[in-house]
This record gives structure tokens, C-alpha cells and sequence, in this order.
């Protein structure tokens, strides 16, 4: 079974499940030792013990408005993998379709080739565990994809043509070494180090890649840190307040500003389950003649705020060096952009404020 048209936008919305809350203390020679501190301590003294990526401390507001800039700084330049002519051409190498559509001169991505070569972050591993870390695709499509993926090639050898081609299109499109390149790194590296990766799956996929080795290769990488810990985080904060695939996706169109039901599309998901997952919504007060409601908007709202609140380690790590790492990457994101490596009219993926 093959699902020749997906338009992958780039989204940095939705996947995974969110994390799990333990209350139980367990002993170990950190906890033990920062309980000791605790008991004897003044709160000046137990502030020093805190973790060093908090410099300072923000308010979730200006968290909020920095980790939303910072996510559509770095998609059109990270997400462009998933467009790349070199991607395509890797793939088709390793026996998967061509492109079989594109959307502003952009070349959109081989089903099978997408879900495989993404899913390749989590090893070789069935459809299911895909379609969960993805989470909001339609497993009905995701499932046999997968299967037709692997009937291809191994996780480790998609993984790497992935990695070339992401690339080779940056390179293709910045060069080898553009202007800002050490320094974007040093930043990245100083925003990803405090992310964990706990309940982060995809993330934690790339995290176990490693940095390639050349600086454009580094920044892309680390960039997909941000971009799959951002994502996992949204799923973390759309499952906890309730909501499944289909009712998330529709509420996100409103959110986005876009008429309901025409990005969920590129998800897979058939008339008969939108139909429902609306029904569901509206009996919920969400939803009201194909719009929000003001708790609708509310709600969905605060999922955004609760992914924006999973991104503070990232943010506060950055400090004062935040603008001008968004400065170095603001550019090289507009390039990919004017040459055609992603999508011009995509929306802001993280909503209007």
C-alpha cells in the first residue's frame, strides 16, 4: 500500500505521550546530597545549587514569545529536509518513489520515504511505534509505509541518505561555511544542552545520532534537536489536556488561521473520522458551527503556552545571546525559502499572539 501524496509542511506540531509525574523520592547520592543541602541551607544558598542553563530567570510570557520565535526561525532551515531534492534522490537510490507532487516549485516527499526515513531516528521499528511518535498521522497510512520502507533499505543507511541530503541542500543553497556559522553552533550547543529526554522520543532519535562532523552538518543536527524536543513537547501538552490526533489537528487549523479540515488532510485522516472527532468537540463546548468558541480558543491556546513552558531550559540557556542567534538563522531560513527548499505561504506553526 502506498501513500503517493502526503504534503509533509514541516510541522512543528504534535507527536508523543507526555510525561509521567512520580511523586516517589528515590535515593541517589545527587538527591541525598541536594536533600542535605536543603535542610540546612538559606534560600540564597539553595538558589546556588540550581542548574547552571538558568542564568536568569524569565517570565513564562517572555519565554512563551522567544521559544514561538525561535521555532519559526529554524524550521524552513531544519524542516527543509523533508523537501529536498537530494533527499528524493537518495531515496529513489535506495528503491522508494520519486516526488510525486510539489507545491510552489517545492517537491513534496514520498510517502513511504518519509515516514522510514524519519521514523529511522528510532531504529528499526514497526509502523505502530512510528505512528505513536509522529502521533498525528493516521496509523491506517503510517502502518503499511513503514512496512514497505523497511522492505527497502535498514534504519542506519536511510538515516545517513537523510542526513546527506538535508545537507547537501544547505550547502547547495548557503555554501559550505556561511557567515555566522561557528557562532550559530556555539549557540545551538548552549540551547540544547539542558534539554532531556525523558517522554522526548524523537528527540531523543536524534539526539543518539550525534553532530556529523562538518559545521553545516552540526547546525542542521542540532537544529532537529530543537525542532523534535518542540514537537514531542506539543504532543506531551495536546494529550495531557485530552485531546486525540484528529481533534487536535482540527482545533490547530483555527488556531493557525486556516479554513478546518484542509492541512489535516495532508494527515490522512478520512471524512467519517473528522466528522466524528468534530462532533466530539462540539459536545465539548470547543467548537461551534466549524469555529472556536471562546473556551476553544482558550483551551487550545493554553496548549501552546504548556509546549512554550517545556522549552525554558532551551530559551534560558540562550540568555542574552537569544536575538543573535535568531538573527544568524532569520536569513539563511528566508534563503532556503527564495530558493525554493520549503514552502513559502506556510503559516507560523505556532499561531498568531
Amino acid at each position: 500500500m502506498r501513500q503517493n501524496a502526503i504534503a509533509i509542511v514541516g510541522a512543528a506540531a504534535s507527536r508523543t505521550n507526555g510525561p509521567e509525574v512520580d511523586t516517589a523520592p528515590i535515593a541517589t547520592p545527587s538527591s541525598t546530597k541536594s536533600s542535605a543541602l536543603v535542610a540546612g541551607a538559606t534560600v540564597e544558598e539553595v538558589r546556588a545549587t540550581r542548574t547552571e542553563y538558568h542564568p536568569v530567570v524569565l517570565r513564562d510570557e517572555q519565554v512563551s514569545d522567544r521559544a514561538r520565535r525561535l521555532a519559526n526561525a529554524i524550521e524552513p532551515v531544519v524542516g527543509q529536509v523533508y523537501f529536498s531534492p537530494e533527499c528524493h534522490e537518495e531515496y529513489v537510490a535506495l528503491g522508494f518513489s520519486p516526488s510525486p507532487a510539489a507545491v510552489e516549485g517545492v517537491a513534496l516527499p514520498d510517502g513511504p520515504a518519509y515516514f522510514t526515513s524519519r521514523g529511522s531516528l528510532l531504529g528499526r521499528v514497526p509502523g505502530e511505534l512510528v505512528a505513536s511518535a509522529f502521533a498525528v498521522f493516521n496509523p491506517e497510512i503510517v502502518v503499511p509505509c513503514v512496512q514497505q520502507g523497511w522492505a527497502l533499505t535498514d534504519a542506519a543507511t536511510i538515516c545517513e541518505a537523510r542526513t546527506r541530503g538535508a545537507v547537501a541542500q544547505l550547502v547547495r543553497i548557503l555554501g559550505e561555511k556561511p557567515d555566522g556559522i561557528d557562532r550559530a553552533n556555539e549557540l545551538l550547543a548552549k540551547a540544547v544542552a539542558p534539554l532531556r529526554p525523558e517522554g522526548k522520543p524523537l528527540y531523543a532519535g536524534v539526539l543518539a545520532q550525534g553532530l556529523p562532523g562538518d559545521p553545516i552538518g552540526d547546525f542542521w543536527r542540532q537544529g532537529d534537536q530543537l525542532r523534535e524536543y518542540r514537537g514531542d513537547a506539543h504532543t506531551a501538552a495536546w494529550t495531557v489536556a485530552g485531546f486525540d490526533a484528529t481533534e487536535i489537528g482540527l482545533l490547530t487549523e483555527l488556531f493557525w488561521g486556516l479554513p478546518m479540515r484542509s492541512y489535516i488532510r495532508s494527515r490522512a485522516w478520512s471524512d467519517p473520522q473528522l466528522d466524528a472527532a468534530e462532533a466530539r468537540l462540539e459536545a465539548r463546548g470547543l467548537l461551534d458551527g466549524g469555529d472556536f468558541t471562546d473556551e476553544g480558543r482558550a483551551v487550545r491556546g493554553e496548549v501552546e503556552l504548556n509546549t512554550d513552558r517545556q522549552m525554558r531550559p532551551a530559551i534560558e540557556a540562550l540568555g542574552d545571546d537569544f536575538d543573535e542567534l535568531v538573527g544568524i538563522i532569520e536569513p539563511w531560513s528566508a534563503a532556503v525559502r527564495d530558493a525554493g527548499g520549503y514552502i513559502k505561504s506556510t503559516v507560523q506553526l505556532t499561531g498568531a499572539r
